[in-house]
C-alpha cells in the first residue's frame, strides 16, 4: 500500500469560445469526451471527465464559452459557468495566446476567490517566440495570477506541466468516484453529443445552433447498440435543410455519427434518426428543462 497521501479534487476549465477548452480537457484525459469543432458555443453543458492515478483523482469540468447571453439557452450555459467557478478546487483559465481581452466581471469573480488559478496561453504553436514573450509579459502585468503556462492543447505541448501544477494544488482527499470511471455522464449523453458534433461540422449559419438532440431509446445488446434519436430544430425550413434532398444530408450525418459511436461504444451501432420542429425551443424554459438544461 502506498504511503503517499491521496489527492482528489475538482478542476474547472473556463474561457471564451474557441480558445481550446474542450481540446485541452481531452488532451489532459487522453480520451475524447468533449466534442470539438471550429464553431463557437460547441459546448453547451458542464461535462466532467475523471482522470485517476494511483495516488490522485482529478475531476475536470469542461464549460461553455463565456459570452454575453442573448436568449434563455445561452443564459443556462452561463449559469453553468458560474457554478463551475463556485464548485472547484483549481481553476484553469484558458485564453487564446493572441487575445488581450476577457470579460471584466468574470475576471474579478475568479481572482477574488481563494481558489488557485492557472492561466494557460493556448495555441502557442501558431505564433513566434517573440510574440509569445510579449503576450507572457502582457498577462504577467495585467493579472495577479501567479502561474502562467504557454500551451498547445492541440499538440499536447506543456500539458504535462499543467498536470503537475494541478496536482500541486489539489487537497488531500480520497477518490470521489471509482477509479475506472471516466465521466459522471451516461453513455447516451455522449451519443447525443457525437451526433450534434456531426451536425455542427456539416451545416452552417443558424442550423447547428438551433438543433438539440434527444436520445429516445438506447438499447444495448451483447454485440449491438440500438439508438433511436430525435433531432429537434426550430423551423420547418431548418428541418428541410437537415434532411436534405431525398434524405441524403441526414443520411451522411448518420454515417459519420455511427462511425464515431461504434468507436466510442466498442460495439456495432444501429442508428435511427428523426427530425422534429419545436418552435423557439431555445427561448422557452419548459423546453430547456425537458432537454436537460437547468
Amino acid at each position: 500500500m502506498s504511503s503517499v497521501p491521496h489527492k482528489a479534487g475538482f478542476v474547472s476549465i473556463i474561457g471564451k469560445p474557441n480558445v481550446g477548452k474542450s481540446t485541452l480537457m481531452n488532451a489532459l484525459l487522453g480520451e475524447k469526451l468533449s466534442i470539438t469543432t471550429a464553431k463557437e458555443q460547441t459546448t453547451r453543458h458542464r461535462i466532467a471527465g475523471i482522470f485517476s492515478g494511483e495516488n490522485f483523482q482529478i475531476i475536470y469540468t469542461d464549460t461553455p464559452g463565456i459570452i454575453t447571453p442573448n436568449y434563455e439557452l445561452q443564459q443556462c450555459m452561463m449559469r453553468a459557468v458560474h457554478h463551475a467557478l463556485e464548485d472547484t478546487d483549481v481553476l484553469i483559465w484558458v485564453v487564446d495566446v493572441l487575445d488581450k481581452d476577457f470579460p471584466v466581471d468574470f475576471r474579478i469573480n475568479m481572482l477574488q476567490r481563494n481558489t488557485p488559478v492557472v492561466l494557460l496561453l493556448n495555441k502557442v504553436d501558431l505564433v513566434s517566440k517573440e510574440v509569445l514573450e510579449k503576450m507572457l509579459q502582457y498577462w504577467s502585468v495585467h493579472t495577479s495570477v501567479n502561474t502562467i503556462i504557454p500551451i498547445s492543447a492541440l499538440q499536447s505541448h506543456n500539458t504535462a506541466l499543467v498536470l503537475t501544477h494541478i496536482l500541486d494544488c489539489l487537497p488531500e482527499h480520497p477518490p470521489y468516484y471509482p477509479k475506472d470511471m471516466l465521466s459522471d455522464k451516461p453513455e447516451r449523453f455522449f451519443a447525443s453529443e457525437i451526433i450534434r458534433e456531426k451536425i455542427l461540422c456539416r451545416y452552417h449559419q443558424e442550423i447547428p445552433y438551433s438543433v438539440e438532440i434527444v436520445i429516445d431509446t438506447f438499447k444495448e445488446e451483447e454485440k449491438l447498440v440500438k439508438i433511436n434519436v430525435t433531432i429537434n430544430t426550430e423551423r420547418q425550413s431548418q428541418k428541410s435543410i437537415l434532411i436534405g434532398k431525398k434524405g441524403e444530408a441526414l443520411k451522411q450525418v448518420g454515417i459519420a455519427a455511427r462511425h464515431d459511436l461504434e468507436k466510442f461504444l466498442g460495439k456495432k451501432v444501429f442508428l435511427e434518426q428523426h427530425v422534429k420542429v419545436v418552435p423557439g425551443w431555445r427561448t422557452k424554459p419548459q423546453c430547456l428543462r425537458r432537454f436537460g438544461y437547468t
